[in-house]
């Protein structure tokens, strides 16, 4: 476990002025803790301040004489594992995994106000937050006009027409040689029919012949 280090940068997330501590029997099988079990509440084993304090990438309880500063117990607040623990029946109350040498045990931590029990699970929620946040960053977005990976570049086709080109559409239910041909103004102006039963090549419209004069 990383120990503080003088040098090191120390953010105070929460203080509680006074909180005390209770020796906690063992945990029942499949039952969770309660505080009423931990025999009279009026007389805890110890009591003091308990500040949250991060350091680097770790955070403590510090559970300390509220005079004099001596530390009592600490204990390390990781939020991938169980450290701190409400009980079921009230509040004000949690359990507390402390270490000492190496050594690890469980405390019972109550709160005179619910207030302080409410703003001590804050300072904890918010940590978690962030703690959750720098374990799991965000992706990149990904840029709409970058073209995918999966698709290989190539020049753009041109679909505009040509001086000259000409194109046919069908219009079903039209009879005639030439009804089911629209005309089309290629480039230079001139016009064209289409004649589908030709593949879509363009035949010329010629002009009308002259008048014959009637005999008289």
């Amino acid at each position: 476990m990383e120990d503080f280090v003088a040098d090191e940068i120390e953010s105070i997330l929460y203080i509680a002025r006074e909180i005390s501590v209770y020796r906690i029997p063992p945990l029942k099988a499949n039952e969770g803790h309660r505080a009423q079990e931990w025999g009279d509440l009026s007389q805890p084993l110890w009591k003091g301040r308990m500040r949250i304090v991060e350091k680097s990438t770790s955070v403590f309880l510090l559970f300390e004489d509220a005079q004099t500063g001596e530390l009592f117990a600490k204990a390390l607040y990781d939020p991938s594992t169980p450290s701190v623990e409400a009980v079921l029946d009230s509040s004000r109350y949690f359990v507390i995994r402390v270490e000492d040498n190496g050594r690890k045990a469980y405390i019972g931590m109550g709160f005179a106000e619910r207030s302080d029990s409410f703003d001590f699970n804050v300072a904890l929620q918010d940590y978690t937050k962030r703690w959750k946040a720098r374990m799991n960053p965000p992706s990149p977005a990904v840029d709409e006009d970058t073209p995918s990976p999966h698709i290989p570049p190539g020049p753009k086709k041109d679909y505009s027409l040509k001086e000259g080109q000409t194109f046919s559409i069908s219009i079903p239910g039209r009879g005639g040689k030439f009804d089911d041909g629209l005309n089309v103004l290629g480039s230079t102006g001139t016009s064209h029919a289409i004649d589908p039963a030709s593949g879509g090549s363009a035949v010329p419209l010629l002009p009308p012949p002259p008048s014959v004069s009637k005999r008289r």
